[in-house]
């Protein structure tokens, strides 16, 4: 079964989205989309490193996503604009990941394949980490589920409570650095963030509570999936964009249904 490269696919862009969906959760809540954005901007800069000490991209992914993490945290911490550090950080990432695989030299990298995803050449290997790392997300994310909730919402409450926001914080920031090093082959750097948030978002209009969320928001990041291979498949369009395409349009009419109601009510 796993010789057919569009069932490969399939596998990868669900097991992407068993961490995705409910660590996306926790990015709208937090107001963390450009935070994803800078982390996820890092890895092509983990795609050279990774080339040039001849190490799993995975790992070298990993440290560059869990290092930008670490860097804008302690940025924010000494002062600086939290907005202004995003950018420049995620830009600056970006830029330097950019010039370090043009000076690889003698190795041939799909530059395209890592900035918009090339999910229709998924092997079996990366079919298992993509697998492994979601979950392993799932499962960080589960395990501390209500501690991660309360840390959220109200962070004076987590202190009452006995919990800590700083560990919380640092589950959401490894949680996310794993997800984006699992999703790079998927979706791409530039995309990452598109498939953490736009399920998440569609599901608030929608869900009632906290895991009721969460749940839709999976539902929904699998049909964008599945919708976004067939698509692909008919059109000959790329992957990677067009399942964040489906996303979108999955968000569009969620908000025009609310619409409608709201209006006939």
């Amino acid at each position: 079964m796993l010789d057919d490269f569009l069932v490969r696919a399939a596998l990868a862009g669900l097991g992407v989205m068993i961490a995705a969906a409910p660590l996306g959760c926790f990015v709208v809540w937090r107001r963390m989309a450009y935070f994803g954005d800078a982390v996820s901007h890092a890895a092509i800069l983990g795609v050279a490193l990774s080339f040039g000490f001849q190490i799993s991209i995975f790992a070298g992914v990993l440290v560059m996503a869990v290092g930008m993490a670490l860097l804008l945290n302690l940025l924010s911490s000494r002062g600086h604009s939290y907005d202004a550090a995003l950018g420049v950080l995620a830009h600056s990432a970006l830029a330097a990941g950019l010039v370090a695989v043009s000076l690889l030299g003698t190795v041939r990298i799909d530059l395209m394949a890592f900035l918009f995803g090339d999910i229709l050449a998924v092997d079996r290997g990366e079919l298992g980490v993509i697998w492994a790392g979601g979950a392993v997300v799932l499962g960080l994310i589960l395990s501390r589920w209500n501690a991660l909730l309360t840390a959220t919402l109200n962070p004076d409450l987590a202190h009452a409570s006995g919990i800590n926001p700083k560990r919380a914080d640092l589950v959401i920031t490894l949680a996310l650095a794993i997800t984006i090093a699992v999703a790079l082959k998927v979706v791409g750097a530039l995309l990452i963030s598109a498939l953490l948030i736009i399920p998440a978002a569609t599901a608030r209009v929608a869900a009632r509570t906290p895991e009721a969320m969460a749940i839709i928001a999976a539902a929904l990041g699998a049909v964008s999936v599945l919708g976004g291979l067939w698509v692909s498949f008919q059109l000959d369009t790329p992957t990677g964009p067009t399942i964040v395409c489906v996303a979108a349009g999955l968000f569009a009419l969620g908000n025009i249904a609310q619409a409608v109601r709201g209006a006939a009510r």
